[in-house]
């Protein structure tokens, strides 16, 4: 192969646009997941952020991240002022009415209260996300039944038919059960704090 022949300008080209495709990749993976923007790192008030990442149940370890996206801008956070307002806002987040709203909607519990609110918080996590689960089973188990009656509704051939038809009276069966499910644990979380 010669120098520039045009397979070696193809193969150098190439490689030059995935070297660039593949800094560009890197540089949004840097900036796109940055904790705080940079106008949010130099008009930051350490204190509202605190509270902020605790209202919204953010680990105290959150303040590293911001100290990572905060030092491309030459910004220092200050812890002393970030944990007094994390430490106000992580209370309004550790209530068992927001523990329920969090299980409820699915949410992952980040360890993020204090310990003598945790165990509370997690007892009323689990109840939510016991609701969330059995709603995740129903819309599961509805789509599933949605794909069996279209399938059923193509096919030509009779014993598939009655296959498919069956398939469809087990899965209303499975159905009614996890409908039940999640009106017990709704009940559950009616009996045992507020509504989300």
């Amino acid at each position: 192969m010669q120098r520039n022949s045009p397979s070696t300008r193809i193969v150098t080209d190439t490689l030059r646009l995935l070297r660039m495709v593949g800094i560009g990749a890197a540089a949004l993976m840097v900036y796109g997941c940055a904790s705080m923007s940079e106008k949010e790192c130099l008009t930051a008030n350490w204190a509202d952020q605190g509270y902020r990442d605790g209202r919204n149940g953010y680990p105290l370890a959150r303040l590293e991240d911001h100290r990572e996206a905060c030092a491309k801008v030459g910004v220092v956070p200050n812890p002393a002022q970030y944990r007094v307002g994390r430490d106000r806002g992580v209370l309004e987040y550790c209530t068992p009415a927001n523990a329920l709203r969090e299980g409820r909607l699915g949410r992952s519990y980040r360890n993020a209260c204090p310990m003598q609110l945790e165990a509370a918080f997690l007892a009323h996590h689990r109840q939510g996300y016991r609701a969330y689960e059995a709603e995740q089973r129903v819309e599961s188990l509805n789509r599933e039944m949605q794909r069996t009656q279209r399938v059923l509704d193509k096919e030509k051939n009779e014993s598939r038919r009655r296959e498919l038809r069956k398939d469809l009276r087990n899965l209303d069966h499975r159905l009614a059960r996890a409908r039940s499910e999640l009106r017990n644990e709704e009940r559950r979380l009616n009996i045992h704090g507020p509504q989300y």
